[in-house]
């Protein structure tokens, strides 16, 4: 399995870096952070139109090109510069969803407005709960003539406030399925949660028999909406990397300019562990998010060595990368690294609210073993 990348997606790469950097430097992320909508609209247009960057990941016949890879290519550079966007929700969730679903009608519907930059969305699973599992959900879906209504609660809804196109799971009665709502239906209430990362909006999205059509498989689609949580995760662990590489580069250029005791603290020892700490960490966690996004990228069946497999490894080590990534960059920083006005507790906050989206690492270390045969009792001994 090849983990190298093409010349084309290293121009990808090349051009988004360029872009991102003229385009999203760090007054401009502070700004929209603080803004009403979250990102900047006329950006987030730039972003379709210009660099067709929403089509990623979506089948050619519906607007889209390219695949897993390129996407996660996208993600690790809008993760790199923390760019404040319903990219993540409305590309990596509600496209990826669509595209995976086997429902050409819904994909001829929705999927050429994402590619097109005129659609936002996100996929609405966990509940106040807090649990991302499928067999979790308690959101229920009851069949009304050609319909759907859905009644139940989700929350941390990713740019759930804003996203015109809602893809909730519910269970009906055969099972967890996908349904789609429009946004401003009957029966949808949307509220801005206080989050922990201001670059990231996420939402409480109630739903009181609002009118929804099925998407999707019909009858138990468990596995399907697993394939599309192992989707997310992936792509959430490409946007980890980048923030996590970013840490490490803040990290080793201010260790070479801060002196102290007439040296570069860089020369000492204590910060040259760190950073090669850092390094280290850094390094193994994109090895295990390319990993995921080639196994994606092939379309790997789901039994051992698949993505469900490569999608755990890469949640759980990149999650805590980009936390360990951060923690140190503020503490090579020192004091001005606690400010508000220096951005390394951006990155912190970003990456330990990314702990907890789809799982926690140890959630998915959990799921890692139990995939590859090991009981979590025997993975916990010693």
């Amino acid at each position: 399995m090849a983990l190298t990348f093409t010349e084309e997606q290293e121009e990808l790469r090349a051009t988004l870096r360029r872009f991102v950097a003229d385009k999203s430097p760090n007054a401009a992320v502070r700004r929209w952070m603080e803004s009403d909508e979250g990102h900047d609209p006329q950006l987030w247009q730039q972003m379709a139109s210009q660099l067709g960057l929403h089509g990623l990941a979506l089948p050619q016949e519906y607007g889209g090109f390219g695949g897993p890879v390129e996407l996660g290519i996208v993600l690790e550079e809008l993760g790199r510069a923390l760019l404040p966007s319903p990219y993540l929700a409305t590309v990596a969730l509600a496209g990826q969803a669509l595209a995976v679903s086997g429902d050409g009608t819904a994909k001829a519907r929705w999927l050429p407005a994402i590619a097109d930059g005129s659609l936002t969305g996100t996929l609405a699973l966990a509940e106040e709960s807090g649990s991302w599992n499928v067999e979790d959900v308690a959101a229920e879906a009851v069949r009304v003539d050609a319909g759907w209504r859905v009644s139940g609660t989700k929350m941390f809804v990713i740019d759930g406030h804003s996203a015109d196109l809602l893809l909730v799971v519910a269970r009906a009665d055969a099972g967890p399925g996908l349904f789609a709502i429009d946004s401003g239906a009957t029966g949808v209430s949307r509220t801005r949660l206080e989050t922990l990362d201001p670059t990231r909006r996420l939402a409480r999205i109630d739903l009181d028999d609002a009118p929804a059509l099925r998407v999707g498989p019909e009858g138990d689609a468990t596995a399907y909406l697993r394939t599309v949580l192992d989707l997310a995760v992936v792509a959430l662990a490409a946007e980890q990397v980048g923030g996590a590489q970013a840490c490490l580069d803040t990290a080793v250029e201010y260790a070479k300019v801060r002196v102290q005791f007439g040296r570069p603290i860089g020369s000492f020892q204590a910060v040259k562990h760190k950073c090669a700490d850092m390094l280290l960490k850094v390094e193994a966690a994109r090895s295990a998010a390319y990993h995921a996004m080639s196994v994606a990228a092939e379309g790997a069946d789901q039994g051992a060595g698949g993505l469900p497999v490569s999608a755990a490894l890469a949640a759980a080590y990149c999650a805590d990368a980009f936390t360990h990534a951060a923690k140190e960059n503020i503490q090579i920083h020192g004091g001005i690294g606690y400010t508000w006005e220096h951005d390394a507790h951006l990155y912190l906050k970003r990456a330990k609210s990314s702990e907890q989206l789809f799982g926690s690492p140890a959630t998915h270390r959990g799921r890692l073993a139990e995939l590859v045969g090991i009981s979590v009792a025997t993975a916990t001994k010693g």
